[in-house]
């Protein structure tokens, strides 16, 4: 299984895009990508899904070259405040002409295997409401197969009449009924540096402590230092991350951390919210 992929390699599967962005039949089917300031990502993006019949960015108020990226390459492109990812991601998929929709994170693309894939599903009648692909994560120059990053199911080719997105404070889901899983991968683009993954998880874990709060729980220390230590041991022992090299090292530190940043910021809630007159 390859671990690795060098950077002359992403350049060659990108060319591979571009080319079949030209030649591949269309099939009545909408991309659909929310965006803001993806100018790095949105081409490759649009460029793995030639056999769309459209494709619609929702972009929500990009200061950077997105949307002239996204216009130039075909897309409808519209411009609204942000609402949220799921409520983004219901709105986008309204605008669509088509009832079928593939949604993709602008830094995502389907993997050459997945076009086949897709492309031979669409070519038959779908007989299932939504379709679920694998999801491998490029981190620190490395694919990243192990510490529960893969398969890293994700729920994005729907009918749009029989599925919704359902609205959660951090990671927004796509509900259906009757779904399918296909075996090749979206390729995820995930973070450029450490230091967005932090500004990432630093900002996940407002919400997942906001989350907690909404939901009455209160402060536990032991909780915090059990729940810190238990991710980190079940990512990089239990779920194997020490197989990718440092980057699995660093994911799985920075995953535990994620942990503790939210029960530290619930700390934080409960102590601002105390009676601050002093003991007597």
């Amino acid at each position: 299984m390859q671990t690795h992929i060098s950077r002359s390699e992403r350049c060659l599967t990108t060319f591979a895009y571009s080319e079949n962005l030209k030649s591949m039949q269309k099939f009545p089917i909408s991309l659909v990508i929310i965006t803001l300031n993806e100018e790095k990502n949105i081409e490759r993006c649009i460029r793995s899904v030639p056999f769309a019949t459209e494709v619609v960015v929702l972009d929500s108020g990009s200061q950077d070259k997105t949307i002239d990226i996204a216009r130039r390459l075909g897309a409808r492109v519209f411009v609204e405040p942000w609402r949220g990812y799921a409520k983004q991601k219901t709105r986008a998929t309204a605008i669509a002409t088509q009832d079928w929709i593939l949604s993709l994170d602008a830094d995502e693309a389907l993997s050459p295997e997945a076009q086949e894939e897709i492309v031979a599903l669409l070519a038959q009648p779908l007989t299932y409401d939504a379709y679920t692909l694998p999801r491998l994560c490029y981190y620190l120059e490395r694919w990243m197969y192990h510490g529960g990053m893969y398969p890293d199911y994700q729920t994005r080719l729907y009918n749009r009449t029989n599925a919704s997105w359902l609205d959660t404070p951090v990671h927004e889901h796509l509900v259906a009924e009757k779904t399918l899983k296909l075996k090749k991968p979206i390729f995820h683009w995930s973070f450029n540096s450490v230091a967005q993954h932090i500004e990432t998880i630093n900002r996940y874990s407002s919400l997942r402590a906001e989350d907690f709060k909404t939901k009455g729980k209160s402060f536990c220390a032991g909780k915090m230092m059990i729940k810190t230590a238990s991710k980190f041991f079940e990512i990089y022992f239990i779920k194997r991350g020490f197989r990718d090299g440092i980057p699995g090292l660093i994911a799985a530190v920075v995953s535990s951390f994620s942990t503790f940043l939210r029960w530290a910021k619930l700390y934080e809630y409960d102590a601002m919210n105390q009676d601050k007159r002093p003991r007597t």
